[in-house]
């Protein structure tokens, strides 16, 4: 499989996932409150902060991704360890506010680019290390189930 999170996506359009996110992020956001956003549900599990600030550094990874399928020929996406990338998010620093603006300002970004495309730029391969083949339009359905899961948990949290 090359969508570990199609699962997550089922039958769900990823272009509109991908639009209603940062809003759907921001209603839970809301939901949980200050105190809520740092309430982790168990030990050695992530807050909604700290989901909150893998998602901001995701849409980073996610739209350097995107950029590259289009820019490079068959290009190969390199893999990012998440539980590295997270060892910063246990500083209250990084809040769940700066987080959400991160996300949403990056993926209003790469929406605009998706809306730039044609059907061809959707068709383009490239090739992660250790998911295989995949086209542009994998990324973007990558995204979304991503998206899924993680607002799946939030909801629960919420």
């Amino acid at each position: 499989m090359t969508n570990p999170y199609a699962p997550h996506l089922g039958q769900g359009n990823p272009r509109e996932v991908v639009k209603q996110t940062p809003a759907k992020l921001e209603a839970i956001v809301h939901k949980l409150g200050e105190a809520g956003v740092e309430k982790a549900p168990g030990p050695g599990k992530w807050s909604p902060r700290m989901i909150l600030c893998h998602l901001a550094d995701g849409e980073m990874a996610f739209g350097f991704r995107l950029r590259q399928t289009l820019a490079e020929p068959h290009h190969v996406i390199q893999p990012f360890d998440q539980d590295a990338w997270a060892k910063p998010y246990a500083s209250a620093t990084l809040s769940a506010g700066a987080a959400l603006e991160m996300f949403s300002a990056a993926r209003r970004w790469n929406i605009a680019l998706l809306d730039t495309l044609n059907a061809e730029d959707w068709k383009r391969p490239v090739t992660h290390p250790e998911r295989g083949a995949m086209t542009f339009e994998t990324i973007v359905e990558t995204m979304a189930g991503h998206d899924l899961n993680h607002i799946a948990q939030l909801e629960k949290l919420a």
